[in-house]
C-alpha cells in the first residue's frame, strides 16, 4: 500500500465520520427544539472525526514499516526462494529486481534467476496489501463507532477536541527536541563505539589522518586517525577565511543600507543581496572550482609562488565567505533597524556625527543581534561540504599556507560514509566521532554567543 493510497483513505474515513458526528449532533436538536447541547455541533463532527483519523494514521505509520519486512519474509519462505545464495551482494540484487518488477517499478529484470521470484513478490504484496486494508477499514468503524455512541446532548465534545489539538501542537513542539535527542544519541553510541577501537588521545591529538577501509577491523592502527588536521582545515577554511571576508562586507553592507542608502535603493539592494542565501551551495562549488580557484592559482603564480596549486583553502574560503555575507548581513540590518530611532536623534542631538553615532549608538545597541548573525554564519560555514569538495581538495593538511590543499571535517564524513565498507569498522565509525566532535563545537560556540548577547542585552536595554 502506498502511503498516499493510505492517507487519502484515512482523510476520506475521516470526512465520514464527520459528516456524521454533525448529523447526530444536530438530530438532538431536531428531536427536541427545548433541548441545548453542551457543545456545537462542529466540535460532535471534530470528536468523531478525529477518533477516526488518529487510530488509523498511527495504524498507517506502523504498517508501512512492518509490511515491506512481512512481505520480505513471506518470499524468503516460498519454494522459489530456495535457490538464492546463503548472503551477499548478488541475493541483494535478485531480491531489488524481482520487488521492482512486482510494483511496476520495472519493466523487466537484468538477472534470469530474478524472474522466478517475481510472482512470489506479487502474491505476497497482495495479500498484505489486502491485511492493510482490512484492519484500517476495521480500525476507523470500531474508533469512529466508538465515538459516535458516545454522543450525547450534555457532552462536552469541544473539550476533548481542544485537549486533542492541544495535544498534537504539544507533540509538534516537541518534534525538533526529540530530533535533536535522537542525533546526539547517536552519535553518542556510535563514537564509543569507534574510542572502543582508537584511542581517544590518538583520534584528538594526532597529525596524521588517513584511514584504510580494507585493514583489519580487529587490529586498526590508531596512527592513521589523528584528526588534527582535518579540525584545523573546518577552522582554517570555514571560521578564518570565510568569516575574514563574510564579517566585513556584511558589516558594511548593513551598515549603508540602514544609514545611508536612499529607500528605494534599499528596497532593491537589501533583497539581491538575500538573494546569495538561496543559491545552492553546488552552484558556488562550481563558480570555485571553474572560476575563483584559477584566478588564485594564476594570481599566486604571477606573484612569484610557483607551488600554487589549482584548489587551495583561500579559494574555498573566500566563495565561503560570499555565500554567508547574506546571514551576517541580515542580522545586522535588522538588529541597527530595530534599535530605536530616540537613541540616533538623542546622539546626533548632542553633536555627535553620523559616523561616532553608528559606532558609539546604534553598533553597540545592536551588537546581539550582529553576534548571533556571525555564530550563525559560522556555523552554517563549518557544515559546509560542496565548496570544499569542489574547491579546496580531499587532502588532510597541517598548514597556514592558503594556497595548499586542504580538507575540512565535513568533507571526511561523507566520504566515510558513501563507501562499501562496513558499519562495524573504525574507519567507517570514524565519521560519527567527526560529526560528534564538529556538534560539540558548534555547542559550544552558541553558548559563548549567548553569553555574549545576554551580556550586552542587559547593558543597553
Amino acid at each position: 500500500m502506498s502511503p498516499i493510497t493510505l492517507l487519502l483513505i484515512a482523510v476520506g474515513l475521516g470526512l465520514l465520520g464527520w459528516l456524521a458526528g454533525r448529523a447526530k449532533a444536530w438530530s438532538f436538536q431536531k428531536a427536541d427544539s427545548s433541548v441545548r447541547t453542551a457543545s456545537r455541533p462542529v466540535y460532535h463532527a471534530w470528536y468523531v472525526a478525529l477518533w477516526v483519523v488518529v487510530p488509523v494514521l498511527a495504524f498507517v505509520l506502523v504498517w508501512s514499516l512492518a509490511a515491506p519486512q512481512l512481505v520480505m519474509q513471506s518470499v524468503l519462505a516460498s519454494p522459489e526462494a530456495a535457490q538464492l545464495p546463503a548472503f551477499g551482494f548478488q541475493r541483494d540484487v535478485w531480491l531489488n529486481e524481482a520487488r521492482a518488477v512486482a510494483t511496476g517499478n520495472a519493466n523487466a529484470v537484468f538477472n534470469p534467476n530474478a524472474e522466478m521470484l517475481v510472482e512470489p513478490f506479487r502474491e505476497a504484496i497482495g495479500r498484505y496489501n489486502l491485511i492493510g486494508y482490512a484492519i484500517t477499514f476495521l480500525i476507523a468503524f470500531a474508533a469512529g463507532a466508538f465515538a459516535f455512541l458516545r454522543l450525547r446532548p450534555d457532552f462536552r465534545a469541544r473539550t476533548r477536541v481542544e485537549r486533542t489539538v492541544m495535544m498534537v501542537l504539544l507533540l509538534a513542539s516537541l518534534m525538533a527536541i526529540l530530533t535533536t535527542f535522537g542525533i546526539v544519541a547517536s552519535l553518542v553510541f556510535e563514537t564509543i563505539r569507534f574510542f572502543g577501537m582508537v584511542s581517544p588521545i590518538d583520534f584528538l591529538f594526532g597529525t596524521f589522518w588517513g584511514p584504510d577501509p580494507m585493514s583489519n577491523p580487529d587490529n586498526p592502527d590508531g596512527s592513521r586517525f589523528g584528526a588534527i588536521p582535518l579540525f584545523w582545515g573546518t577552522i582554517f577554511i570555514g571560521a578564518i577565511i570565510a568569516m575574514i571576508v563574510a564579517i566585513p562586507l556584511g558589516l558594511m553592507s548593513a551598515i549603508y543600507l540602514t544609514q545611508y542608502a536612499d529607500p528605494r535603493l534599499r528596497q532593491w539592494v537589501k533583497p539581491a543581496l538575500e538573494i546569495l542565501a538561496g543559491i545552492p551551495t553546488v552552484v558556488y562549488g562550481y563558480f570555485a572550482a571553474l572560476t575563483v580557484a584559477p584566478a588564485v592559482r594564476d594570481i599566486a603564480i604571477s606573484l612569484g609562488v610557483t607551488s600554487a596549486s589549482s584548489e587551495s583553502a583561500l579559494a574555498a574560503g573566500v566563495v565561503m565567505g560570499v555565500m554567508i555575507i547574506p546571514f551576517v548581513s541580515s542580522m545586522a540590518d535588522d538588529s541597527m533597524a530595530a534599535v530605536p530611532s530616540a537613541m540616533r536623534d538623542g546622539s546626533l542631538a548632542m553633536g555627535a556625527t553620523q559616523s561616532e553615532t553608528i559606532k558609539r549608538v546604534l553598533f553597540p545597541a545592536a551588537l546581539p543581534g550582529i553576534v548571533a548573525g556571525i555564530m550563525l554564519a559560522v556555523s552554517r560555514a563549518i557544515g559546509e561540504t560542496m565548496i570544499v569538495v569542489m574547491a579546496a581538495g580531499a587532502s588532510s593538511n597541517l598548514t597556514a599556507n592558503p594556497l595548499e590543499t586542504m580538507t575540512t571535517v565535513t568533507y571526511q564524513i561523507v566520504a566515510m560514509l558513501t563507501g562499501e565498507g562496513s558499519f562495524d569498522h573504525p574507519a567507517t565509525l570514524s565519521a560519527f566521532a567527526l560529526g560528534f566532535v564538529l556538534f560539540v563545537v558548534t555547542l559550544v560556540l552558541n553558548i559563548i554567543a549567548l553569553r555574549v548577547v545576554k551580556r550586552f542585552r542587559e547593558a543597553y536595554e
